[in-house]
């Protein structure tokens, strides 16, 4: 039995270098029934006319805490994690009335750029640690066979050319290969704060 749900992609990113691009080919080519995003990268792209729904919108649950939560919500993650080839996840999402997450764009706070400027404050810093940025991404690598994560700027042209070929689709080598990028992504960012937060006590 195929269950047909909603199909979305999640644009989320702190370098907005050409977000405009990877999201007008996402509309063009990645079978999609709409993108989802948040707060500056929502503004930008609404200011380029391109059809966005905030977040909040989409979750029904305005971002708290001064932004600290705002991605962390089930209709989130288990659109992204569900297993599409699992009938059991599949029902569960229908149950709930969820969507998928086919395609996560995000890439994270600058917070090594931050600690090298010169005397920035602890506190400063801590706010540049990204949460829910590192969860969705290693939600999506972990589902690879379903989603395509993307974390580098870098790589928009080589996806958009990839979604055009295949239709709206991306060859599981290259997923596999996106997800091993942000494993190692995130591994660097935890460790440029890992190391930081170690400096401070010296």
């Amino acid at each position: 039995m195929d269950i047909v749900l909603p199909n979305w992609k999640l644009i989320s990113v702190s370098d907005k270098k050409d977000v405009e691009f990877i999201a007008e080919a996402i509309l063009k080519y990645g079978n999609v029934d709409g993108i989802l995003s948040t707060g500056g990268t929502a503004t930008r792209l609404d200011d380029s006319e391109i059809p966005v729904r905030e977040v909040a919108d989409f979750t029904g649950f305005k971002e708290m805490m001064d932004g600290r939560v705002k991605t962390l919500h089930p209709k989130i993650h288990a659109g992204i994690l569900a297993k599409r080839e699992n009938i059991e996840h599949m029902k569960a999402m229908r149950r709930r009335r969820l969507s998928l997450i086919s395609i996560v764009v995000v890439n994270l706070y600058p917070f090594q750029e931050t600690v090298a400027k010169e005397g920035v404050k602890l506190e400063d810093a801590i706010e540049q640690i990204d949460i829910g940025g590192p969860t969705m991404l290693r939600a999506a690598a972990k589902n690879y066979r379903d989603v395509v994560v993307i974390c580098n700027p870098d790589r928009y042209q080589q996806i958009a050319v990839a979604l055009e070929k295949g239709k709206g689709t991306i060859p599981e080598e290259l997923r596999y290969k996106l997800a091993c990028e942000v494993f190692e992504h995130t591994e660097q960012y935890d460790r440029a704060i890992a190391g930081y937060l170690a400096a401070q006590r010296n």
